[in-house]
């Protein structure tokens, strides 16, 4: 099993920048792909982005493409959100998620697809 801690969420202004970091305590994080995946009060989970652990295949969601960046640092288990140009309906709780052996290459998006789940940190972006 793997356990999921983010953090770096925090309050920001339309516009800024902030860069979460989801830290597994696994000692196999590399056979490990990673997603990201936020939820706003009142609205369903709602996919991110996520990077499969063979060949670092990257995936967006349409609404942070181009803003939002996914990265994975093996040697230190740690998998990154680096969120540029916030809006305010960015606001959501982000959740880091993990699934084993999958090149998430058919439904990335899929929350089913994930096996391990953090807490989630909150992220709000003022007007």
């Amino acid at each position: 099993q793997v356990q999921l801690v983010e953090s770096g969420g925090g309050l920001v202004q339309a516009g800024g920048s902030l860069r979460l970091s989801c830290a597994a305590s696994g000692r196999r994080f590399s056979e490990y792909s990673m997603g990201w995946f936020r939820q706003a009060p009142g609205k369903d989970r709602e996919f991110v982005a996520a990077v499969s652990w063979i060949g670092g295949t990257t995936y967006y969601a349409d609404s942070v493409k181009g803003r939002f960046t996914i990265s994975r640092d093996n040697a230190e288990s740690t998998v990154y959100l680096q969120m540029n140009s916030l809006r305010p309906e960015d606001t959501a709780v982000y959740v880091c998620a993990a699934v084993r052996f999958s090149s998430l290459s058919n439904h990335p998006a899929n929350p089913h697809e994930y096996d391990y789940w953090g807490r989630g940190t909150q992220v709000t972006v003022s007007s």
